[in-house]
């Protein structure tokens, strides 16, 4: 989360040190990936599912607590501002993944999330030869809470939420006359707002290299 107050815009300075609380909590956050990971693939019953649900739940709500930790304590680090978003696209990527092999959701729904960022992570290569670096917008960040919201719903199996009755087909889970977790509409939700972000993160792209060729070319 962002504070979008006018005093919050503010330069932040940036320290090179590694040594901070909120560095501490990614570093925590950035080991429970593959700790889910593995709890969520031999997950075997109702309580080693809420075990993966626990730790993936800890890992992506932390994220708000290592942000605020470092922008009011003024210990906003190099490390942390490279390191953080990396983690939030770990979890993503590991809870999307596992939640495919374990069959709750349809293949498409990876695809579409790895391909949109494997299309961000070529646009920021292009930018950085021009030394320009693209801030998280405000869709981007909410794209990530519902998604990581999504997730830990699927991974818990609760709430569930009737279906919608329009088409049954594998490929929309929720969409046929069976219930699903709620998550599988946040998914659905998260997956259009990626999409969103991508066309919005392209036209600013588009702008800032533009910008940065007209002033290199002076």
């Amino acid at each position: 989360m962002v504070d979008e107050r006018p005093h919050a815009r503010q330069e932040e300075e940036v320290h090179h040190t590694i040594y901070s609380v909120a560095n501490l909590i990614t570093i925590v956050r950035l080991i429970l990936v593959p700790i889910f990971f593995v709890v969520l693939m031999d997950a075997d019953g109702e309580r080693s599912r809420l075990a993966a649900f626990v730790i993936y739940a800890i890992a992506g709500s932390t994220d708000w607590l290592d942000g605020q930790l470092a922008r009011r304590t003024h210990t906003v680090t190099q490390f942390g501002k490279i390191v953080d978003p990396l983690v939030d696209r770990l979890l993503l990527a590991s809870g999307v993944l596992g939640l495919y092999l374990i069959g709750e959701l349809p293949l498409w729904v990876p695809i579409v999330l790895v391909v949109r960022d494997m299309y961000l992570l070529y646009g920021a290569f292009v930018l950085e030869r021009h030394r320009v670096i693209l801030p998280v917008s405000y869709i981007g960040k909410l794209t990530t809470a519902v998604l990581l919201v999504g997730f830990s719903s699927l991974i818990a199996g609760w709430p569930m939420a009737p279906g919608a009755g329009i088409v049954d087909s594998g490929l929309l889970p929720g969409l046929g006359a069976d219930t699903v977790a709620l998550g599988m509409w946040l998914v659905y939700a998260g997956t259009l707002l990626s999409l969103s972000a991508a066309v919005n993160y392209t036209v600013i792209a588009v702008r800032a290299r533009a910008e940065a060729v007209r002033k290199q070319q002076r």
